[in-house]
């Protein structure tokens, strides 16, 4: 089986645990404001790569893999699920760690077809970096083109398989950047006992010059990047609502998995 890749990259350390192998797919149905990788969204023009050719390169790295393993991302990278559920079942049977960096949108829990390839795939991944885009319905709708309810019951399917998660939450000023809004995300993330991190990503425009070589506007043009201090206050705010959320929870009786001990990625 052939994959569509937009890039490649080894030794990763922002793409899971440890170091990473990171396989980049093309194609994203999502147009998020802020993506940084353009390039990817259109799922032509990439290099055809076989499961095995991946395996092939991928094997010269595995002694600096030892703590880490193989992470696929996008683009979306479940525009290709097929592809990458065998690319983790090759990477299980060498004993590799397998994380998938995605959106979770395109998952349809009420599409028998498609919903048996997620159980396929649930069987061969170990982790999974799930963004949380918004979680206000209207402004998530804004910032990435799409509704979230399928990525709601993503989450709620992970949870249900007890598969790890680590949350992607990138803080934009004048939308992700509120107190009532975070404040919410941790209580909604408090839900999960299978969140195991929060990743609080700051916005930045770095992607400008992509945007403008490629034709595309940049709507976010006008805003300016996150400071740290503010990514800070995000983080502590969604942390603190998720702690006493589950705290709140352990009290009515709800065993989730609390406190939240160990919920901020280091910087």
């Amino acid at each position: 089986m052939t994959g569509n890749i937009h890039s490649i990259i080894t030794g990763s350390t922002v793409d899971g645990p440890g170091t990473r192998y990171v396989v980049f797919l093309k194609g994203c149905p999502l147009r998020c404001l802020y993506c940084h990788n353009p390039d990817t969204w259109d799922g032509r023009g990439g290099k055809e790569m076989t499961v095995a050719e991946i395996m092939a390169d991928m094997k010269s790295y595995l002694p600096f893999m030892k703590r880490g393993g193989l992470t696929v991302s996008g683009g979306e990278p479940l525009v290709q699920i097929d592809f990458v559920t065998e690319l983790f079942a090759a990477a299980k049977q060498l004993g590799v760690q397998t994380a998938l960096d995605t959106t979770g949108y395109l998952f349809k829990k009420d599409v028998p077809e498609i919903y048996a390839k997620y159980e396929k795939l649930a069987e061969v991944t170990d982790l999974v970096l799930l963004d949380l885009k918004a979680i206000d319905p209207k402004m998530h709708e804004e910032l990435t083109g799409v509704k979230q309810d399928t990525i709601i019951d993503f989450y709620k399917y992970l949870d249900e398989k007890n598969i790890p998660i680590w949350v992607r939450h990138v803080i934009v000023p004048g939308y992700t950047f509120d107190p009532e809004l975070l404040a919410k995300s941790g209580r909604f993330l408090a839900h999960f006992k299978n969140v195991k991190a929060v990743d609080i990503l700051p916005y930045h425009d770095m992607a400008k010059p992509k945007y403008k070589e490629m034709g595309i506007d940049y709507v976010l043009k006008d805003v300016k990047p996150l400071t740290g201090e503010d990514g800070h206050s995000a983080r502590d705010m969604v942390v603190n609502a998720m702690r006493e959320e589950r705290l709140r929870m352990k009290e009515a009786g709800i065993h989730v998995g609390y406190p939240f001990d160990t919920p901020v990625l280091p910087e």
